[in-house]
């Protein structure tokens, strides 16, 4: 095996596929930092959410543990490798690697999350389990993502369905956090606007 340090980005460059060299304050690699960033914290939701199990509700009714929710996380963390890949091309691809079709699972999977953890009232505090808490980290650093990757696309044609799919994703990490409080039986912390300044 190769030594995990080259010596190459010593100078403040790096290279995409193919051995392109760029400054590492590229847009590009803001991007895929951010995106690196985005799994590495799904990654902690996911190792807490291991470790959780579920608590019975005031109404007796049996809840799920959070195997589900795992697996959900484990494929959009191997989408986010595939998009980095993408965006480490020298020229972009004109069809991205993500479909309509991952897209339409993923809105699916919003809307049973949703259905699931109940209507939302007001906006909600960020926190609850550990899980949950580092699932809204997550969505947080996806919105930087999405805001590095729009300005990217002010250079670059970027291919609508990962645009598309990155926005979609802040929506699937803000409900799955949510459900992972319901299943917790941990109450959301809201704030109605009222609050005093």
């Amino acid at each position: 095996m190769s030594r995990l340090y080259t010596r190459t980005g010593d100078a403040g460059e790096t290279s995409l596929l193919g051995g392109v060299r760029l400054s590492k304050n590229d847009h590009r690699f803001e991007l895929i930092g951010s995106l690196d960033e985005l799994n590495a914290h799904i990654g902690a939701a996911r190792a807490q959410l291991r470790d959780v199990r579920p608590a019975s509700p005031a109404g007796g009714r049996k809840t799920q543990d959070a195997r589900d929710i795992d697996e959900a996380l484990d494929l959009i963390q191997r989408d986010l490798f595939v998009i980095g890949a993408y965006l480490a091309e020298p020229v972009l691809p004109e069809t991205g690697p993500i479909t309509a079709e991952r897209i339409a699972a993923l809105e699916q999977q919003i809307d049973r999350w949703d259905s699931e953890a109940g209507q939302l009232v007001a906006f909600i505090l960020p926190g609850g389990t550990i899980g949950a808490a580092h699932l809204h980290v997550a969505r947080a650093v996806c919105r930087r993502s999405e805001r590095a990757l729009t300005t990217l696309a002010t250079t670059l044609e970027v291919a609508p369905t990962v645009c598309t799919y990155v926005n979609r994703l802040s929506d699937a990490l803000f409900a799955a956090a949510r459900v992972v409080n319901a299943r917790a039986g941990v109450p959301e912390s809201t704030w109605s606007g009222k609050d005093a300044l």
